[in-house]
């Protein structure tokens, strides 16, 4: 019974004082505990359509629920972002979407002495580098280990102790690798004072380089390997490294193809709100940077160009191709908001473009041109990376 007055009492809250405009609800246990957290463009209709399921998840969150609450967002984009990054801060239960990365994979550059490239499901505030997103985690684990395998870089255990050779050691005595890497000299073995820090340390920077889609070296490594091997007549050896240079191509091919669009992928982005509560977004190196009202006269066109081209400026940190766990969030979220809504996409423009438009202050209030010509191209999408799946 009591229950049952607590789902009315809750439905009749949601009647009474929710409006049918775009908002993020979040539903909440006993303890204060955030069991879910939604999106709708239409928050009234939505929190009602809970208490008229009969079976399912809707049923069972309303009866482990005590209260419900909401907020207003100006339009829907804004409340996907919200809605994204409560669900990352909280973890409710009931949430799988934007909960965790489990569909993509990423390439993660430990922070240790000798630091590993090992491919992972998730990316974590570690401080380490992440590079990514892909969608074919098996693919991803060969080329991950190829490219280990022609630049040098160790693939042990996290706990082999590294014992560089410029390492001061009071009674250092001889060594022997723990792998046959080491042994067969694939890897500098640094567990074993094979190589300096400094040594090691310039393989790690190929790696970088490559991974940041600003160097080919290891494939020029490769290919003379393979000259090598069919001038001495190895042709199965030549073989397995035209394999290895194939999952480099394309590790190659998607690196420098989706991370580096995305690092062009600045845009002003102005959206009508509800109530004629119009937004402009700033989507820098596709993440939602920040929010700016729409300006009302030429003294506002003014401080508002001002704060775009201070958000927009190049910034040394932009050469970093590398991602952290919000980011990696934010930015498959923005792309794939625009590969779903031709629309927005078109609505959204080059930031050059903007700051050049003469009827930003002179037309209409969010700096739209009534004819802009030709539609902007769509938003980079991950090679082979399939849609977002539905909730």
């Amino acid at each position: 019974m009591r229950c049952d007055s607590r789902r009315a009492s809750l439905r009749e809250r949601v009647r009474a004082t929710a409006e049918n405009r775009p908002g993020v609800y979040r539903w909440l246990a006993a303890d204060g505990t955030i069991l879910y957290v939604g999106k709708s463009v239409r928050l009234r209709s939505r929190l009602l359509s809970y208490f008229r399921a009969d079976a399912g998840k809707a049923v069972r969150l309303v009866a482990q629920s005590t209260d419900l609450r909401w907020d207003y967002a100006p339009n829907e984009f804004a409340a996907l972002l919200r809605e994204m990054r409560l669900i990352r801060a909280w973890q409710p239960e009931f949430n799988v979407q934007h909960k965790r990365d489990r569909r993509y994979g990423f390439i993660r550059m430990t922070r240790e002495s000798a630091p590993r490239i090992v491919p992972v499901a998730r990316v974590r505030n570690d401080g380490a580098r992440y590079y990514g997103p892909f969608a074919q985690r098996r693919w991803l684990a060969r080329a991950v280990h190829e490219l280990s395998l022609a630049t040098g870089l160790r693939d042990c255990a996290a706990d082999v102790p590294i014992h560089f050779a410029d390492q001061l050691e009071l009674f250092a005595a001889p060594r022997t690798p723990y792998c046959l890497r080491g042994e067969t000299g694939s890897c500098p073995a640094p567990c074993a004072g094979g190589c300096t820090t400094t040594e090691y340390g310039e393989r790690v920077a190929l790696v970088r380089d490559f991974l940041e889609a600003r160097d080919r070296m290891p494939l020029a490594i490769l290919r003379e390997g393979l000259e090598a091997a069919a001038a001495r007549l190895e042709f199965e050896y030549a073989a397995r490294i035209r394999d290895r240079i194939e999952a480099l191509e394309k590790l190659w091919s998607h690196l420098a193809g989706f991370r580096g669009r995305i690092g062009e992928l600045n845009l002003i982005y102005p959206v009508p709100g509800f109530g004629g509560d119009d937004r402009i977004y700033l989507i820098r190196r596709g993440r939602a940077w920040g929010e700016i009202p729409p300006w009302e006269s030429g003294r506002e066109r003014g401080e508002t160009e001002a704060v775009v081209r201070k958000a927009m400026r190049p910034a040394p940190s932009d050469r970093d191709a590398s991602l952290d766990a919000d980011a990696a969030a934010e930015v498959l979220l923005t792309v794939s908001w625009f590969n779903r809504r031709p629309g927005e996409r078109r609505r959204a423009v080059e930031v050059e473009e903007w700051l050049a438009t003469p009827c930003a202050t002179t037309g209409d209030r969010n700096g739209r041109c009534p004819d802009r010509g030709p539609s902007a191209p769509s938003a980079p999408a991950p090679p082979d990376t399939p849609s977002a799946p539905r909730r």
